[in-house]
């Protein structure tokens, strides 16, 4: 397909090579490894890419069959907001992954699955790339007074912990959460970044086809390394469990879903032209494609018992948790709802089943404390579930603390 490649401005460029210098120090390991574990694939550019050939007019929303804007101020000012905030908030993501695989790259047994997250990394810094590239190619002082620098460096001042998504925010607990994560989150991503090639708004649109092609390899990066470990568990190896891949499971399901924004909205979205799917459609069939996923991988792990002539234990088989299941936004949020979907009454009794079926290092998080302490408010009286919903570590702005959160003005300031 045809693209147009681009470099945000020099100032912009070295900002997020200054944010990787100290967020992502193994990406230079990538451009040595390419050829070893890549030969086929051509090799990675850190640039903006825009595919050409995408249709001219919007296919969804009150002004379908009309022609796509080209600049923010074509677009309806409403449209635009959320535009903005949209491009934002998938920014924070790509930055905000990185963050989170850096931590536990190391802690991987194998160095192919290794190289395969280091892509993942990178691939994920282009995106991030490709979102700075819309924010300082065009003028957005029509529905906003930040400033493009302002922008910028407020994303690159992120940390885990204060990024715009609760999945951004919770740290890795071991090389498995790296792999679940690909699988899960990144499948979410594959869903946003569908409905957003219909977006009005031509340069977001045409964003989005290459980033889904680098997508389709981060779902692998999750795929695969777990078809193997269903058929090392089926072999007894102590080392990889089906229950530590459920636990592993239980603990990102949830904060998959919430990505999808409020069961009942998105409406508003469509109807302005910035996505092809509300909010509980898109969720429902990522439910299903999830539990296509769970299905395949128990097939291979009843596969590999049977070549054993080992008994299949069908308590030990890949659950999808109920979707109300550990939730902290959306419709369910903060219900007491078992992994089966069972309810419960008892906040202690309830506790003693996170404590059950969540990865026990997970149990010992600051989110998991935060959690708790929030419900047992909740459900005492002493807090509304809108201020339980807001209070959510996630929302917490950790501005000034990264080495790099001045650094689009570091690089502005030494170059004057």
């Amino acid at each position: 397909m045809s693209e147009r490649t681009y470099e945000v401005p020099k100032p912009y460029h070295d900002a997020v090579m200054h944010w990787q210098k100290h967020n992502f120090p193994d990406y230079p390991l990538l451009s040595q490894t390419w050829e070893k574990y890549f030969p086929t694939d051509q090799p990675f550019c850190l640039c903006a890419r825009i595919q050409e050939s995408i249709p001219d007019v919007q296919p969804v929303g009150a002004h379908a069959g009309e022609p796509r804007s080209l600049r923010p101020a074509e677009l309806e000012p409403e449209a635009a907001r959320h535009l903005l905030a949209i491009i934002r908030a998938q920014a924070s993501t790509e930055f905000g992954s990185i963050q989170q695989h850096q931590a536990t790259l190391e802690r991987a047994n194998d160095d192919q699955d290794k190289m395969w997250v280091l892509r993942v990394m990178a691939e994920e810094l282009r995106h991030g790339y490709q979102m700075i590239h819309l924010l300082t190619s065009a003028d957005w002082s029509s529905v906003s007074d930040a400033k493009p620098v302002d922008m910028v460096e407020e994303i690159l001042s992120m940390r885990t912990g204060s990024h715009v998504l609760a999945a951004f925010n919770l740290e890795y607990d071991s090389f498995v959460d790296n792999v679940i994560f690909c699988a899960f989150i990144d499948r979410v991503g594959k869903y946003q970044l569908t409905m957003q090639k219909a977006s009005c708004y031509r340069p977001f649109a045409a964003s989005m086809p290459p980033m889904l092609r680098e997508e389709a390899f981060h779902l692998a990066t999750g795929v695969i390394p777990m078809r193997r470990w269903v058929e090392k568990a089926a072999s007894g190896d102590p080392l990889i469990t089906m229950a530590t891949l459920q636990r592993a499971v239980n603990k990102w399901f949830g904060r998959g879903l919430e990505m999808f924004g409020h069961e009942a909205k998105g409406h508003e979205i469509v109807a302005l032209g910035l996505k092809d799917m509300a909010n509980g459609e898109a969720q429902d069939a990522y439910i299903d494609e999830c539990g296509k996923m769970l299905d395949d991988l128990n097939k291979r792990h009843v596969r590999a018992m049977e070549a054993r002539a080992a008994t299949v234990d069908e308590a030990d088989l890949l659950r999808l948790p109920h979707p109300r299941f550990f939730r902290r936004r959306g419709e369910p949020a903060f219900q007491m709802i078992a992994v089966d979907g069972a309810p419960f009454a008892d906040v202690d009794a309830y506790v003693r089943h996170l404590g059950a079926v969540l990865p026990e290092a997970y149990l010992a998080s600051r989110d998991v404390k935060h959690y708790v302490e929030t419900l047992r408010k909740l459900v005492a009286g002493q807090i509304t579930i809108k201020d339980a919903i807001k209070s959510t570590p996630h929302l917490a702005r950790v501005g000034g603390a990264c080495p790099c959160s001045n650094s689009v003005r570091w690089v502005v300031e030494d170059a004057a």
